[in-house]
């Protein structure tokens, strides 16, 4: 049996990547792989009791270093309660978000020191890395447009909704820097198509994944 995988899907709100994650559980359940689904921050009760204080519009501008610590007790959290759990039982884990989005939204993006984060990872996750990441890519004005439409009619937005448009410029710069360092474990995938196309390099991109593929 292959070792399992801890697989990411990474990328600004609006890129597609939590569509083509659903889209991705339904091709892999139907061909019989054995996974698990999660998300972040959240995962958990308790992940998801911080995530809600983490996205509350009532708390206004929240320092970059007050985010840091918040996502990663979700995360420390998530990696004990259902992350390691899953890859012991010998399930992929596929996961919406991991500490890549970190380094993008609160380095990038808010400018906290890059050695700071390192700091509280190690304490958290021991400098846990996924075994691949899929970095869903595209524009921030497209990725916003398409966020607003998506979430029209539903709950209304949330307080990293209200971040100007050179926040995610920052944040894109910064998952894109991510991936340049780390080619081996990174696959970015252009967003900005129909969704068919980004489906299909989804596919290609976990193909190794299915019963009877090659290593």
């Amino acid at each position: 049996m292959a070792r399992p995988l801890f697989i990411t899907f990474e990328g600004l709100d609006g890129s597609g990547k939590s569509s083509h994650l659903r889209r991705t559980e339904e091709w892999l359940a139907a061909a019989g792989v054995v996974f698990a689904r999660t998300h972040e921050p959240g995962g958990t009760p308790l992940g998801e009791a911080i995530r809600g204080v983490f996205l509350d519009k009532r708390w206004g501008a929240v320092d970059g270093t007050v985010e840091l610590l918040l996502v990663f007790a979700s995360r420390r959290q998530h990696l004990v309660e259902v992350i390691d759990p899953a890859l012991a039982r010998g399930e992929h884990v596929l996961c919406d978000r991991f500490t890549d989005s970190t380094l993008a939204y609160q380095g990038a993006g808010r400018g906290v020191p890059r050695p700071l984060i390192d700091q509280v990872d190690q304490l958290a996750t021991g400098l846990r890395r996924p075994d691949r990441t899929l970095l869903f890519d595209l524009p921030p004005e497209v990725a916003r447009e398409r966020g607003q439409r998506d979430r029209h009619g539903k709950t209304g937005t949330d307080r990293l909704d209200d971040e100007a448009l050179g926040f995610y410029r920052r944040v894109r710069e910064g998952f894109l820097s991510l991936a340049q360092a780390e080619p081996g474990r990174f696959v970015v995938i252009d967003s900005s198509g129909p969704a068919e196309h980004t489906e299909n390099a989804v596919r290609r991109a976990l193909a190794d994944l299915l019963p009877g593929a090659g290593p």
